[in-house]
């Protein structure tokens, strides 16, 4: 319908505020998942076969050796005593040492955590600014049934740029523009253009997803009664389009790639490796490989606890932006 100041738009006059009830709620559950995860980080790692100080010392080590260096790090101890000591070290800020390279966990996660917060950004951003104009092209040719086969096509299309792993696009994208061709640096951070390719590799996926989740919301703003009304007033098609069908349309999409955002902090591990990327991924692999129990403990709770924030910052928002949420209580404009 047409507000007082002629535009139209779908969305009520009345603005959300988050309530303490609502925040309160939501921070209970982000400390309650916290604990679960510290729970998760510590027995998901001692659940792993193998001896640690085996595969730091050797297989012809001497059990003496063995056995003094297991007391030092506390390894010998019944598994409720070494998480009670982790939980105690963990609450004074202490993620403890590796035992490989005797390099403080915190300093390791202070030099990784940047690069793969990089990466997974950048992915999220190129997937929306891809995804949003592909998606509501899609609706735009395929609105009431017009043109099946595109929608055919855009359906089987985006279904199997979701369906290949992420590695798979780095490994493709390594062999074609930088072992064949040379145009971009296979492996490591060296400048900018080190970004491109796992970047690439990140955000296919998503933005096929965010595509197909744009269209869709696209499609029924479409069928609305203020775009209808907007048709029947002859807009210009920018206006039209980028005024009002866009800003309505952006809810669902940007929410999904918040939540996306979590899920490429965690999913960039393999793409990391493929590129040589000097975040976390590789440190994580090598970690849980080796059995080095303060990285790799350290590793598990750090991804856990990005995505938990992300999600987390994602409720918050939605609770502000979506008009129908039950979570927070309007505020009359005054």
């Amino acid at each position: 319908m047409s507000g007082s100041d002629g535009t139209i738009g779908s969305a009520p006059a009345r603005r959300r505020r988050l309530t303490p009830r609502f925040l309160v709620r939501h921070l209970l559950r982000f400390a309650v998942s916290l604990c679960v995860l510290v729970v998760a980080s510590f027995a998901m790692i001692h659940l792993i076969p193998g001896d640690p100080l085996r595969q730091m010392l050797g297989p012809t080590a001497p059990k003496e050796l063995v056995d003094q260096r297991r007391a030092e790090l506390g390894l010998g101890d019944p598994l409720p005593v070494q998480f009670a000591h982790y939980v105690q070290h963990l609450a004074q800020g202490d993620l403890g040492t590796s035992f490989f390279s005797s390099q403080p966990v915190g300093d390791i996660i202070a030099q990784g955590l940047p690069h793969t917060l990089s990466l997974a950004v950048l992915a999220t951003l190129v997937a929306l600014l891809v995804a949003v104009p592909l998606g509501m092209w899609g609706a735009l040719r395929t609105h009431k049934g017009r043109r099946p086969g595109t929608e055919a096509a855009f359906t089987a299309l985006t279904g199997a740029a979701v369906a290949i792993p992420e590695y798979l696009y780095g490994l493709a994208l390594l062999l074609v523009f930088a072992l064949g061709s040379g145009l971009l640096p296979p492996a490591g951070l060296t400048g900018p253009s080190s970004y491109l390719l796992p970047v690439t590799a990140l955000s296919i996926g998503p933005a096929a997803m965010l595509a197909r989740l744009a269209r869709v919301e696209t499609l029924r703003e479409l069928d609305s009664d203020y775009m209808r009304l907007a048709h029947a007033k002859r807009l210009p098609p920018l206006r039209l389009y980028a005024r009002h069908l866009l800003p309505n349309t952006l809810t669902a999409t940007l929410t999904m790639g918040g939540l996306l955002l979590g899920g490429l902090i965690t999913g960039s591990v393999l793409v990391e490796n493929v590129f040589a990327w000097p975040g976390l991924g590789q440190r994580t692999v090598e970690a849980i490989t080796q059995k080095d129990y303060p990285v790799a403990q350290a590793m598990v709770l750090v991804y856990g606890a990005l995505v938990l924030a992300v999600n987390f910052l994602v409720d918050l928002i939605l609770g502000v932006l979506d008009p129908k949420s039950a979570l927070a209580t309007p505020r009359q404009e005054g």
